[in-house]
């Protein structure tokens, strides 16, 4: 099994800054890709931005230039640095991995969810 803890979300003012934190445990080898998606109320799951091992990156193009996304391999951890924040960056964050090799040499067939962390722009 493996699960996923995020952290690092809260109430910060329009223009702030907010560092999102995910961490992964369990019988992980490796994880081809791990990213962040976002729900706003009454809105579908997007995606925010995702990284491969290979250090790709995806980013949705209304984050672009202010969001950044980072990966600690050996932590099996994923960052997302927010600049610049906007009231419409107000959702719930859920980081994801897909491609999870476990330790018995096994890909995982579907990908893994935390249970998110508020992000709220407001002042």
């Amino acid at each position: 099994q493996v699960q996923l803890v995020e952290s690092g979300g809260g109430l910060v003012q329009p223009g702030g800054s907010l560092r999102l934190s995910c961490a992964a445990s369990g019988s992980i080898f490796s994880i081809y890709s791990m990213g962040w998606y976002r729900q706003a109320p009454g809105q579908l799951r997007e995606l925010v931005a995702d990284m491969t091992n290979g250090g790709s990156t995806n980013y949705a193009d209304s984050v672009k230039d202010r969001f950044f996304i980072s990966r600690d391999k050996a932590k099996n951890t994923v960052y997302l640095q927010m600049n610049s924040l906007k009231p419409e960056d107000t959702a719930a964050y859920y980081c994801t991995a897909h491609g999870v090799l476990t330790t018995a040499m096994v890909t995982e067939g579907h990908d893994y969810w935390g249970l998110g962390t508020q992000v709220t722009v407001s002042s």
